[in-house]
């Protein structure tokens, strides 16, 4: 298992040097200007100094090797700094928005509290939902609760999650006024009326999150437990006088979560990326409204770095995916 985890983390490396790449060629493709909404009233020599001052006058391969040597070298000096209280990164130009001037590891760790407190909150509660749905569902095929399982899968799947945002706010913001409709950021819990009054504005987003999760994801768990319950070893532990419970919930459930471990670990890079259409419809400060601004306003650092910090995530997931395999199934062995 150490050597599988040292070769695939080895092999990650040259990947993520080519999917930076990749990225950042991309972004220098892209049409726009990070100067293009600066006012037609600032003078030309002005707008050429502001140019020089963010780098845009080197060339494509320099500002990537900066901005590799600012990922990978100052800013974890910084976030050491920041731990320990060390000043080892003093000096040293940090990766810096177009946009807002300011560091953009900097404006990740103000955004991501929401980003894991909504989102995140909407996935975990999202899996909770899915598996035992899948499970009694399989279990119980075809049966009346097996049938509004795929029903409400097929609605929770289909129908996309700004529609639903809009629909909830519609009904229980506007018409009923149970909850609010925008979610504010600035609410800080020191009480517990302010801990029900956030509880309040994450009941619709997490809502939302949650349902669509819960529909991919009980599918799969669905699907995964009616392959392996007409398997030989589930016919041959019956026969051995072995409780069905102990058939279903530990050697049929144990075999059917391997390809469900693909689908779960895979979704957690998405809660740092955020729902990004969900979060514009309910104005949550967090990562994916984040990047969608950025987007808009050519801020490359931001993008760059964001991009690529899901890459990341996405390749140490499937490591962990690999990994969760082999203590699901004993079966599985990394030599």
């Amino acid at each position: 298992m150490l050597t599988l985890t040292l070769r695939r983390l080895l092999i990650a490396i040259p990947t993520l040097i080519i999917i930076s790449l990749v990225i950042f060629l991309l972004l220098e493709a892209a049409p726009g200007d990070p100067l293009g909404d600066v006012p037609l009233t600032v003078p030309p020599e002005v707008k050429e100094k502001m140019r020089l001052a963010l780098g845009l006058d080197s060339p494509w391969y320099v500002r990537y090797g900066l901005w590799m040597k600012q990922f990978f070298w100052v800013e974890p000096v910084h976030l050491w700094d920041a731990l320990f209280g060390t000043h080892f990164g003093d000096g040293m130009q940090r990766v810096i928005s177009f946009q807002s001037r300011q560091p953009v590891m900097q404006i990740i760790a103000e955004r991501l509290p929401q980003t894991l407190t909504v989102v995140g909150l909407a996935y975990l509660v999202g899996v909770l939902i899915a598996l035992p749905i899948g499970i009694i569902s399989a279990y119980r095929q075809y049966s009346w609760f097996d049938n509004l399982g795929t029903f409400i899968s097929m609605i929770g799947f289909s129908v996309p999650t700004f529609f639903t945002g809009v629909v909830l706010i519609i009904v229980f913001a506007v018409k009923l006024q149970w909850f609010p409709s925008v979610y504010d950021t600035t609410l800080q819990v020191t009480d517990w009326a302010s801990f029900k009054q956030q509880m309040r504005q994450m009941v619709m987003p997490v809502t939302v999150l949650a349902l669509y999760n819960a529909a991919q994801i009980s599918r799969f768990m669905r699907a995964s437990m009616l392959d392996n319950l007409g398997q030989d070893y589930v016919r041959t532990a019956r026969a051995k006088g072995l409780t069905e419970k102990v058939v279903v919930l530990i050697h049929v459930l144990r075999n059917s979560l391997i390809p469900v471990v693909t689908v779960i670990a895979l979704g957690v890079p998405t809660i740092f990326g955020g729902a990004i259409i969900t979060e514009q419809v309910f104005k949550v400060n967090g990562l994916g409204q984040q990047l969608i601004l950025s987007i808009h306003a050519n801020d490359m650092p931001m993008v760059m770095t964001l991009t690529f910090i899901f890459a990341i995530l996405i390749v140490l997931f499937n490591l962990v995916a690999d990994l969760l395999y082999g203590i699901l199934d004993p079966r599985i062995r990394y030599d």
